[in-house]
């Protein structure tokens, strides 16, 4: 195989992998006021119990997206300046809001304050929902293609990206997290949380369907290539069956069935891309993958790197899960053992 082409298909599953793990983790972060009832004790039991589920993985499903940018600058540099030059603003809003779901998550229980609780758990929400729109607006420019000049850079400006079909994508990547982060939550909680989890996740699922179906057969007959027609049956068959499995308490299957939904939609999205890395509309010159790529010798490097080191990630990454494969309830929640505020005081002032 061509090393553009291999490299063009390393940063799809690296993509892929960022969008199943951390697909989930957004999933749980727009569930934390959805999903909690009863008391405000036990709201906030519940909402530890849902932050908990995700507290040891979320940073690590996060590196897949830095790989994938890095990746992505390395190999293909001119993808990389005109894809973050003409997402810049979504790009930056994205990182905003993923900075300020991950300082919430690591300072949400130093301090034992009900106000400091609230704003982070806002942080992890908004830090949660924007990504989980963004990221879908992002990926349907990509597969519509974007007004691109003769040197190949972006001369639509923000308000273009935010066209039908691309808000589309939007709604369907929102849907299809919250989906995957439910049937996560029924698989890794137990009680009343994990009975509410798989109710929500039966509903998400049919609504999955009709959106994502929508949007990936406004693609496919739009943008897309005919073999592609594949991963849209794969998709829609896979959320069928994340109804079924979630109706009779089978949640492994359940959760590998929707993760099978996202990858079947990054097939969809980079089959719909290939040969170009960003199609262009209105008469504009598409970047191809041979215009875009490193020299041979970079790929050849990244190769090798990619051989060695890609393996040993991936084995620590699983046995991360499976060290906290363990289900939670809120009998494992332990009391709050944050600081206080008067505490903080006296000790910096």
């Amino acid at each position: 195989m061509d090393l553009t082409i291999l490299w063009f298909v390393i940063i799809a599953v690296m993509w892929t992998g960022y969008l199943v793990l951390e697909g989930f983790d957004f999933g749980v972060g727009m569930l934390l006021s959805i999903l909690p009832r009863g008391s405000k004790e036990q709201k906030e039991t519940e909402r530890r119990v849902l932050v908990n589920t995700i507290g040891p993985l979320w940073d690590g499903n996060e590196v897949w997206l830095i790989t994938a940018g890095a990746a992505t600058f390395a190999a293909f540099p001119e993808w990389y300046a005109t894809m973050f030059s003409g997402f810049y603003l979504p790009l930056l809003i994205i990182l905003v809001g993923l900075v300020a779901r991950g300082v919430a998550f690591e300072y949400r229980g130093k301090i034992a304050d009900a106000r400091w609780v609230r704003r982070c758990d806002l942080a992890i929400q908004a830090g949660s929902w924007i990504p989980a729109v963004m990221w879908g607006v992002a990926f349907g420019n990509l597969v519509r293609g974007l007004l691109l000049d003769s040197g190949h850079q972006y001369v639509g400006g923000f308000w273009a990206l935010l066209n039908p079909f691309a808000l589309l994508g939007g709604l369907t990547t929102l849907v299809l997290f919250l989906l995957h982060g439910s049937v996560f939550l029924a698989l890794k909680t137990d009680g009343d949380v994990r009975l509410r989890a798989q109710r929500l996740a039966s509903g998400l699922a049919v609504a999955a369907l009709l959106v994502a179906g929508g949007w990936a057969v406004w693609a496919q007959l739009a943008y897309s290539v005919p073999w592609t027609w594949a991963a849209v049956a794969v998709a829609a068959l896979a959320l069928v069956g994340v109804v079924a499995a979630t109706r009779v308490r089978r949640e492994g299957v359940a959760f590998t069935l929707s993760a099978v939904a996202i990858v079947s939609a990054v097939v969809l999205i980079f089959g719909s891309m290939y040969p170009d890395v960003i199609p262009a509309v209105d008469g504009g010159e598409s970047l191809t993958v041979a215009e875009a790529a490193s020299t041979p010798y970079t790929l050849t490097v990244m190769s090798w790197v990619a051989v060695v080191l890609t393996p040993l990630v991936i084995a620590y990454q699983a046995w991360t899960y499976w060290v906290f494969r363990r289900r939670l309830s809120t009998k494992d929640i332990p009391a709050p053992a944050g600081l206080s505020w008067q505490k903080i005081k006296d000790a910096a002032f």
